[in-house]
């Protein structure tokens, strides 16, 4: 047992009292990677705070406890008796997430007798943070480009993986479209690693430092590729692949021996290399054109099943679910597929745990319904489900393509999100973005001084939420307003609520206005896949285009069935019904900020100004689907004033819109999207950009006829 002693100087000083000092001796009871590191931070805490160490026995005795003999549930508990502080956990993990619970505390200012006795234990097994990598992208684009230098510091990484363990995410997944020449030089295969000695050892260096940190942590690592690829080195030395030298994310799938041999090698060879890694995970999808699905299962089989099977260790595996049921990559889904891949997950007998099995919750649009909709290429069958799968779990896929530069947190639908979806079979979630990589910050306008250096910091309360609710979906609200606090001072607690409200409005439009893949909606900007293009969402497409969510009924349906006499049943929701819903919510969210005093902290000023914009995002939806609904009436039965309420509504959609382009011009760049620079173009967004479109929308009202076939 390792003693350390620590020196407490707890006082009133807000009283004009002198401070008074204790001290703390602390037990620890090994010095495995997660202890250390939980200690670590436990220093770093009490520095923070002005405390210094002491080598000597204590007033309070701080004991550290493995009790292994449970259930790892990943569990803690915390218990004061007297001066003595206990923090048990059932595992490594359980007792760090003990230990950051005891650490919330001392930096919100509770005092060492006043720690609550308490316990928790996660709700969910895996925890998941989606990270595509900016090198060897799924995408092409500068808008991923921009992150490599970033992405290449092995201190963007820590301060990455201390967030997740704060936050109790429990598992990192790096995704890029061919990841092992960044890290060997194949054994048999020297020549598919293009970079000297000296550069490859960098790489090296850094996958096998993030790997270390991640252990430390307590968060399992996975490589997560798409398929199939093979370096343009090995493709030109052994002339395969030659029409898919650049990674196009939609080619024909080579399955010639040497890349089944060379694949299965870099695997082995991998896992053998890098023990911190825990696991791999393979996508039935891109670069597999042409393809059967029984034919994808082989080949995963013969190569990266196969090169797990031969490594010198047990691995952990990542088995996403089939994108196609089909020859094509467009998305598809049938019963057959399902059954063929559960049988073959159900056969894997050599593998670290169960499988995740990896499911697309609503496509690419998580952040609309809590209700599963749909998955990647359309309705999903129970065939994963019944009977309960024994070799796997179901691990949903929160895909965020819908906001990357607005501070989004709505505790309550997260929670309504895990307590939906998890049935028994459900093992957890990833949490992420395809087209956006929280590296680099590239929103924020230069000579703004702000307490965050990373993009993933301004979207603190996003990760909060997400990683504290998926480890106990009962966790209170109370914790992330202390946090608040923490951050800002009393007074700005309001924000949790402001943001939950305001923080609809995106969750609203993703269940009005349906989609597919990553580019049929961009929430954030009231943007729409228009043919082959990404635009603005024009009052006509608002009216036309059918919800995602059955719930909601759509402009053109609302009107065709009002102006023949009928109803809806009272659980549809209706445009009327939703601009109730945004308008309170979004005037109701404006008016908690009004007395946070944002004069002093700029960093304060961009959390104000975000929910501002949301709110005011909301209000200007809410007077486009008044205009909407007016516009289609005169169309339909005509009269005068539909069509100049239609023009009245939507001008005032656009002093809305307004609003929001003065509220984040003064704040935020012009933001590079994948969106719009995969042909480097460089088109950017900002709200600014859309005005004309926007202000089109009542010349659209103005030129409006009434359809006299009607």
């Amino acid at each position: 047992m390792i003693k350390i002693t620590l020196l407490f100087l707890m006082g009133l000083a807000g009283f004009g009292q002198f401070a008074f000092s204790q001290s703390v001796s602390i037990q620890q009871p090994n010095r495995l990677p997660q202890t250390v590191y939980a200690v670590s931070i436990i220093k770093k805490t009490l520095s923070e705070k002005g405390i210094k160490l002491k080598q000597e026995q204590g007033d309070f005795s701080l004991d550290l406890k493995l009790n292994t003999g449970k259930s790892n549930h990943e569990a803690y508990s915390i218990d004061l008796t007297g001066r003595k502080i206990t923090i048990t956990g059932d595992s490594e993990n359980g007792l760090l997430y003990g230990c950051l619970s005891f650490c919330e505390d001392i930096r919100n200012g509770v005092q060492l007798q006043k720690i609550k006795p308490r316990n928790e234990r996660a709700s969910l097994p895996f925890r998941a943070i989606k990270f595509n990598l900016p090198w060897d992208t799924y995408r092409h684009s500068t808008a991923l480009d921009l992150h490599k230098e970033t992405c290449q510091d092995l201190t963007f990484w820590e301060a990455f993986l201390d967030m997740m363990a704060e936050n109790r995410f429990n598992a990192l997944t790096l995704w890029n479209l061919h990841p092992f020449p960044f890290m060997i030089r194949p054994t048999n295969f020297p020549e598919a690693c293009s970079f000297t000695d000296q550069e490859l050892a960098r790489w090296q260096a850094l996958y096998r430092g993030i790997f270390r940190l991640a252990r430390e942590r307590g968060i399992d690592t996975y490589l997560v590729n798409w398929n199939i690829y093979v370096s343009p080195e090995f493709a030109k030395a052994h002339n395969v692949t030659m029409d898919n030298l650049d990674h196009k994310i939609h080619a024909t799938g080579d399955t010639s021996e040497i890349i089944k041999r060379y694949t299965r090698e870099c695997v082995t060879q991998v896992l053998n290399e890098y023990p911190d890694l825990s696991g791999l995970g393979f996508t039935h999808g891109e670069a597999m054109w042409g393809m059967t699905p029984q034919q994808r299962q082989d080949w995963f089989g013969e190569t990266i099943l196969a090169g797990m099977r031969l490594a010198n260790r047990k691995a952990k595996l990542i088995h996403r679910i089939p994108l196609s049921a089909n020859l094509a990559l467009g998305g598809s889904t049938s019963v057959e597929t399902e059954q063929l891949t559960r049988r073959a997950m159900e056969k894997l007998d050599f593998l670290d745990g169960p499988i995740w099995a990896e499911i697309k919750f609503n496509w690419s649009h998580a952040f609309s319904s809590t209700d599963l909709i749909k998955v990647h290429g359309g309705k999903l069958n129970d065939t994963y489900f019944k009977p309960q799968p024994a070799n796997y779990k179901i691990a949903w896929m929160a895909r965020n393509e819908d906001f990357f530069c607005l501070r989004w947190g709505v505790p309550n639908f997260i929670r309504q999100h895990i307590a939906t979806n998890s049935q028994p079979y459900v093992g957890g979630y990833f949490v992420g973005s395809e087209c956006y990589i929280p590296a680099k910050d590239y929103f924020t306008k230069a000579g703004q001084p702000v307490d965050w250096r990373y993009a993933f910091e301004r979207q603190w309360l996003f990760y909060k939420l997400w990683g504290r609710l998926l480890y106990n979906s009962a966790t209170p609200d109370s914790i992330f307003k202390a946090e608040f606090t923490r951050r800002y001072g009393k007074g700005t607690e309001t924000l949790l609520d402001a943001s939950a409200l305001a923080g609809t409005t995106p969750l609203r439009l993703a269940s009005a206005f349906d989609f597919t893949w990553d580019f049929t909606l961009y929430s954030e900007g009231f943007m729409a896949l228009n043919k082959k293009s990404m635009d603005y969402i024009s009052i006509d497409r608002q009216i036309n285009q059918p919800p995602a969510d059955p719930a909601y009924v759509s402009v053109a349906e609302y009107v065709k069935v009002m102006a023949a006499g009928g109803t809806f049943e009272k659980a549809r929701i209706t445009p009327p019904m939703l601009i109730q819903r945004l308008e309170q919510d979004c005037r109701k969210a404006l008016d908690l900020i009004k007395t946070v005093n944002v004069t002093n902290n700029n960093s304060l000023r961009y959390e104000v100004a975000d929910v501002k914009a949301w709110a005011n995002l909301g209000l200007y939806f809410a007077q486009k689907l008044r205009g909407a609904v007016a516009l289609q009436t005169y169309r339909l039965k005509g009269g005068e004033p539909n069509r100049t309420s239609a023009i009245a509504h939507l001008q005032q959609a656009l002093t809305y819109w307004d609003d929001v382009i003065a509220i984040t011009r003064p704040l935020y760049n012009d933001m590079p999207l994948v969106h719009f620079s995969e042909s480097d173009d460089g088109l950017k967004f900002h709200w600014s950009i859309l005005r004309p479109a926007v202000a089109n929308d009542l010349e659209i009202a103005r030129k409006a006829t009434v359809n006299t076939s009607n």
